[in-house]
């Protein structure tokens, strides 16, 4: 508390007179100024009083959202379009937003962003400004508008509507008339242009010195706010799958047009809401979102991608000039890619990891963004559906019955409401709860006062009173608008939350507890290079590591795992799993069961063992990165090879196999050498080769995970080359973690 006693010291001599915590705050701000005359500590204590606007404060009062990504790639089963699609093939024949809300609702979400337009320009709206959209597909013979049936059914139940408009469009890109970095000249334009027969009823004009794609964007982008209901997020997608002209964005001019046509809305990618740095639904341990800037977030015009793992220490805020609040989204989806492809091979996500990434999310200072993509029937998928409200149910489940709400405490921590607080300071820097009765949680929730006092607490534990002494049961770093604590279950009736480090005089507004009935575990398969598969509880589902503790160790010791290799679902009668065993080419499914209660499947198929395997023949290879590391069984090995514009790797099998299909592992260490597109080619003499097929893998840098491709048909190899034609983020590398063949 040194540190803390030194920045009152500095707060008392900033705001003479003062000698109350209290008074002692500086003026709050969204964003506040660092002047050269500022030391550290000052830097620190302006810090303290930086706060969430309104809006913002909302969107983190939403705490769990969702995505809709539909369009196009739903049906070509694409991840990113390329712009030259025929609007035909978004061959939609019934849609039901309904159902979709319905869903969404009983999974405990607030709100929905829905992609009106991706990267590749076609409109999900009855557009007055391009005929590239739905206007032009079958779909309720070219009169459908999606967005319209969403908005209908967000405000049947209850659900806020947001819009994603990306800045990036291939389609005025690629046209020869578009709009897209046609060099046109920045003149004053009135946005909306007006169009023949279709009138707005909202006749709010703006002035904007633009060119003709701004001007373009503008009008989309008025249409979006002004003919849908509310509008409470705008998302602004960073991604620029190609370029053309030195196109530029006139952001400020975008912003001025939201602020006054949805002021309840936040901008995400811009000064309102960062992305998290990643689409795997990765949280930091220490979220701040107090974050330092260079130049003044309030007048910028492009925004960086903030995707370091720290953000807003201490050490990373005395090197701004500007101290901002910009809460972060961690955003992922349900399925294996952003669009549906389809319900055999693309993966979705059990209930167990969603719940886990909620509170993580959620309990770690950030807002969780979950996509759920619609299928080419205009519904949600059946599994995705029952994921959705099982994950609901769990929130209700655990967090519905607050074990402290009839407790003694301080007045202003058990009534649930954030604008009341507790002032800590020095001599009073921990909290009590005594319960009436002893109770039973393994979830310990603290929220500060953020939006009148900012985030303070930069270091806390908690503990129970049990057999006469108080014993550490969590602990924790930052808190700011929510902090979520997870522990092995504790009985007692006296609880003990206390601040060990702050940067000001922490404002605690809410604490409260609970018990999560703890599921038998999501597992995870691996297999070495000998083939022997090993099952165990997935080690990132519940992320215990954040307080020292293992999962394993808080599970039943009943625990026991059972696995099937015939296609059936395991039950307690199948194969009862004990040590690493020997698989080869068999789809392995298995669960966790605990007493009378069993976990989520695991479903994963096996391939070739690859123990004899050799690599005949590659493009190049590095010292330290050779291409045997590609079939080595482990991920975290890879080949990476040298700068050249094609690349391959051959592999023999050493015997004729019957292939069906691979799966291609890329490297995680940074991102180099994705393969996006390329050929796969068999030959059973080494000398012959036969196209098996090709294979196209989107969106590789921003989730670089295991992709599957099988082929039309089986075919005959001893020999595989898998030869590169596209390589992510116009690489000059090829790089593989693992190829495995099934």
């Amino acid at each position: 508390m040194e540190k803390l006693i030194a920045i009152c010291l500095l707060a008392i001599t900033l705001v003479a007179g003062c000698s109350q915590p209290s008074g002692l705050m500086m003026k709050t701000a969204n964003t506040i100024p660092v002047s050269e005359t500022d030391t550290p500590d000052s830097i620190i204590l302006k810090a303290a009083h930086v706060v969430p606007t309104p809006e913002q404060m909302q969107a983190l009062e939403d705490e769990y959202i969702a995505f809709i990504h539909f369009g196009p790639n739903t049906f070509t089963r694409k991840e990113w379009g390329n712009g030259f699609e025929d609007p035909k093939v978004f061959d939609l024949k019934n849609i039901d937003t309904d159902q979709w809300c319905e869903s969404l609702k009983a999974a405990g979400m607030t709100k929905v962003i829905f992609t009106a337009k991706h990267h590749d320009g076609f409109v999900l709206w009855q557009s007055r400004y391009t005929k590239h959209g739905i206007m032009s597909s079958s779909f309720k013979n070219g009169k459908g508008d999606v967005l319209k049936d969403l908005s209908a059914s967000c405000q049947k139940y209850g659900l806020k509507l947001a819009v994603y408009l990306s800045p990036a469009d291939l389609y005025q890109i690629e046209s020869p008339d578009g709009l897209y970095g046609n060099l046109s000249s920045y003149t004053d334009r009135v946005i909306p242009r007006p169009v023949e027969g279709r009138p707005f009823e909202n006749k709010t004009t703006f002035t904007a010195n633009v060119d003709d794609y701004n001007e373009y964007f503008m009008n989309q982008l008025f249409e979006l706010l002004t003919e849908y209901g509310p509008i409470h997020e705008v998302w602004f997608d960073g991604a620029h799958p190609k370029r053309k002209g030195g196109q530029k964005y006139n952001y400020r001019a975008w912003r001025k047009m939201i602020k006054a046509l949805a002021p309840d809305a936040v901008i995400f990618g811009k000064e309102d809401i960062r992305w998290c740095g990643n689409e795997e639904g990765d949280t930091r341990d220490t979220e701040w979102n107090v974050i330092p800037y260079q130049d003044n977030p309030q007048t910028m015009n492009m925004f960086p991608d903030l995707m370091d793992h720290d953000l807003g220490s201490e050490e990373k805020l005395v090197e701004g000039k500007y101290l901002h609040y910009q809460p972060a989204e961690t955003n992922t989806s349900i399925r294996e890619g952003w669009f549906y492809r389809d319900d055999v091979t693309q993966m979705v996500r059990s209930t167990d990891d969603v719940f886990d990434m909620y509170e993580r999310a959620v309990g770690g200072n950030s807002i969780f963004l979950l996509n759920i993509p619609p299928n080419r029937d205009g519904l949600f998928s059946d599994e995705d559906v029952k994921v959705l409200k099982e994950v609901g149910e769990r929130i209700k489940e655990t967090y519905g019955t607050n074990l402290f709400a009839s407790a003694s405490a301080a007045k202003n921590i058990l009534d649930g409401n954030t604008s009341t607080y507790e002032l800590l300071d020095d001599a009073n820097k921990s909290i009590e709860i005594t319960t009436k009765e002893p109770v039973t949680i393994n979830r310990f929730v603290i929220q500060e006062a953020i939006q009148s006092h900012g985030e303070r607490v930069a270091d806390h534990k908690v503990e129970a009173f049990i057999k006469g002494e108080w014993k550490e049961i969590a602990n924790g770093t930052n808190i700011g608008y929510k902090r979520i604590l997870r522990f092995p279950e504790v009985t007692s009736d006296k609880f003990r939350f206390t601040v060990l480090d702050s940067r000001y005089y922490p404002a605690i507004a809410t604490i409260s507890a609970y018990y999560c009935d703890v599921q038998p575990p999501q597992l995870q398969l691996s297999r070495d290079v000998e083939g022997k598969v090993t099952i165990e509880p997935s080690k990132h589902v519940f992320r215990w590591k954040l307080h020292g503790k293992d999962p394993v160790a808080n599970l039943n010791k009943n625990l026991h795992i059972r696995y099937t290799l015939d296609g059936t679902e395991p039950t307690e009668e199948s194969i009862l799993y004990t040590e690493p065993v020997l698989i080869e080419s068999a789809e392995v499914k298995a669960r966790a069961f605990n007493n009378d209660k069993q976990g989520p499947v695991l479903v994963q198929n096996v391939g070739l063992i690859k123990r004899d395997w050799k690599v005949k023949a590659s493009s190049s290879q590095l010292k330290g990165n050779e291409a045997d590391l590609a079939i080595d069984a482990d991920a975290n090995t890879y080949w990476l090879s040298k700068a050249g514009r094609t690349h391959s790797i051959t592999i023999d099998l050493l015997e004729n196999k019957t292939v069906k299909g691979f799966a291609y592992t890329p490297q995680k260490v940074d991102n180099a050498g994705m393969i996006q597109r390329g050929v796969i080619e068999v030959s059973t003499n080494g000398r012959s080769w036969t196209k098996a097929d090709d294979f196209e893998f989107g969106n590789l840098i921003n989730m670089p995970t295991t992709r599957t491709h099988y082929f039309e048909k089986a075919v005959e190899a001893r020999y595989v080359r898998i030869k590169s034609v596209e390589i992510a983020g116009d690489s000059k590398q090829a790089a593989i973690a693992e190829i495995d063949l099934f």
